[in-house]
């Protein structure tokens, strides 16, 4: 019985090649043809979207559950500063409570080229929209642990600061949505100018409606051969949306990772959950790889901000204006008593002459 369902199988074959013509030698070829020259249609185009061949989880620049490398030993990773406090769910940089500021700073310095950072965080509190404040931003910076007003961080840093400020300052117009996210590149010399929501100094972002969201929130910042892509994830689609796209972005090796957060007389919570660094290997050429050491954090072609970034000596802040204002009145207020005096002495003068 073996012997016959053995012997049966090479006239199967040969039905089934009748039945197929599919099967056949010239067939195949054509079909193998087909294949090949699909693939070589493809290829280029899956080539552009995969930049980078893998990504690795760097455990040292991460921050997740359950924390166990935050705090004050010799052997965390992370530092806290000011209000920031940790919980099994989040760490909270600021409380809803006036005048807090907070952050979370990585103690390892960070040497890789190419990276993708990806924030899951959570802004919330009992205040009505545009009746909440500040917001919160995540870093790369030759700086850390300094206090200041950009968020809870130093002014005129030196590296990259993505804001996600949740509160008009100047921009009441509406002309822009709230909370929105911006990208500023400092040189430890701009001046981010808080009052004005960083329009000086922005070099592209977008609106993200992150505060008191339903779903998680999520914020994506990938560097890959000087090219910095900010993503967001918001609305619970489980998929990310541009937000902003710098090219011949440059940053200096052995900055820190830090996030932080600030509330003034308005307030909100403002949490991180988590922040995953992979490290992602990309393919160069040689050119590529002999590039320059950079020392000083810059962009290469600042004509693609043009009407985004603005000079700041051409502009005149409020504190100039003020200033301006005082000292033109303080000028007129002495030349009328310098031309009161004046005339006083020429009217006596005068009356003396008929005496």
């Amino acid at each position: 019985m073996v012997a016959a369902v053995t012997k049966s199988n090479p006239n199967r074959l040969r039905s089934l090649g009748f039945l197929c013509p599919m099967f056949r030698l010239k067939n195949l070829r054509q079909l193998t043809c087909l294949f090949v020259a699909v693939w070589l249609l493809l290829s280029p185009s899956l080539a552009q979207e995969q930049d980078f061949m893998e990504d690795f989880l760097k455990r040292e620049y991460s921050l997740v559950k359950p924390y166990r490398g935050l705090g004050f030993s010799s052997s965390s990773q992370w530092d806290l500063m000011g209000t920031a406090m940790v919980t099994p769910d989040y760490v909270r940089l600021t409380p809803d409570l006036q005048s807090r500021q907070g952050a979370v700073w990585s103690r390892v310095p960070c040497y890789l080229r190419d990276w993708e950072l990806k924030v899951h965080f959570k802004i919330s509190g009992q205040g009505k929209k545009n009746f909440n404040g500040d917001g919160l931003a995540l870093w790369l910076t030759k700086e850390r642990m300094q206090n200041g007003p950009v968020f809870g961080n130093m002014n005129q840093f030196t590296g990259l600061g993505i804001f996600v400020d949740t509160y008009p300052n100047i921009d009441k117009s509406h002309d822009r949505a709230f909370p929105y996210i911006s990208v500023m590149l400092g040189n430890g010399t701009l001046t981010y100018d808080h009052d004005r929501d960083g329009r000086t100094t922005e070099l592209g972002g977008c609106t993200a409606i992150a505060r008191n969201s339903i779903y998680d929130t999520f914020l994506l910042i990938r560097y890959v051969k000087n090219r910095l892509t900010v993503m967001t994830d918001v609305e619970g689609k489980q998929e990310w949306k541009d937000c902003a796209d710098i090219t011949g972005l440059r940053l200096p090796l052995g900055y820190f990772f830090g996030a932080s957060s600030a509330t003034g007389d308005l307030s909100d919570n403002h949490d991180i959950i988590s922040m995953k660094l992979y490290q992602l290997s990309v393919e160069r050429t040689t050119e590529e790889e002999e590039q320059e050491e950079v020392l000083l954090p810059r962009v290469d072609n600042m004509d693609q901000f043009q009407g985004k970034v603005e000079v700041e000596d051409e502009g005149t802040s409020g504190v100039h204006l003020f200033f301006t204002f005082l000292f033109s009145v303080l000028g007129l207020g002495v030349l009328a008593v310098v031309g009161l005096i004046v005339y006083g002495r020429w009217k006596e003068n005068r009356r003396k002459r008929f005496y």
